[in-house]
């Protein structure tokens, strides 16, 4: 049984990617799944200055701990004019700092949504990019296009081909626990 954090890059309380997030580990069977909503979690915009002041706040000191805990990552990035949130870079960077290695060997399912047709593909190759140098093995990516249409929270993802691309997401990463 392997454990899997499972969060997504975003601060909403309406976020969608964390909507994937929760219907994607509701597929999950016979592993130890911890969610986090990061819309609860407060984190300062990063700056030497306000680290040298007050430190590491608990939450990013837990985050880390949670990350450093699990086998595998699910994460799901949003996107904002095409990248990853500033609140999603914002959370790299404090993890960074007290870590530069902070997802070290840590296997990764690697997903985005969007309202639009691009499914946040432009945020999902910046981190696709970036996590690797924070020591992410990156197993496979998957995106959700427009949501909306594709995703009812009952259902979950109603089209049968995206449907079989993020079945076969999951069994991959699972497969790589």
């Amino acid at each position: 049984m392997a454990k899997i954090l499972a969060f997504a890059g975003s601060n909403s309380s309406t976020s969608i990617n964390y909507k994937l997030v929760k219907y994607t580990v509701s597929l999950i069977e016979e592993h130890q799944i911890q969610k986090v909503n990061m819309a609860k979690l407060p984190f300062p915009m990063y700056s030497s200055d306000y680290e040298k002041k007050h430190g590491y706040s608990n939450s990013l000191v837990e985050l880390k701990g949670d990350i450093e805990k699990a086998d595998g990552v699910i994460l799901s990035v949003n996107e904002h004019n095409s990248n990853p949130s500033a609140f999603f870079k914002n959370v790299l960077d404090w993890l960074s700092r007290v870590d530069r290695n902070f997802l070290n060997g840590t296997k990764v399912l690697l997903m985005a949504t969007s309202p639009g047709k691009g499914g946040a593909k432009y945020a999902l190759e910046v981190i696709n990019q970036m996590l690797p140098r924070f020591g992410a093995e990156i197993i496979v990516t998957y995106s959700l296009p427009s949501f909306s249409e594709n995703f009812d929270e009952e259902k979950g993802i109603l089209d049968s081909e995206l449907a079989a691309m993020h079945t076969s997401a999951i069994q991959n990463f699972l497969a790589s626990l």
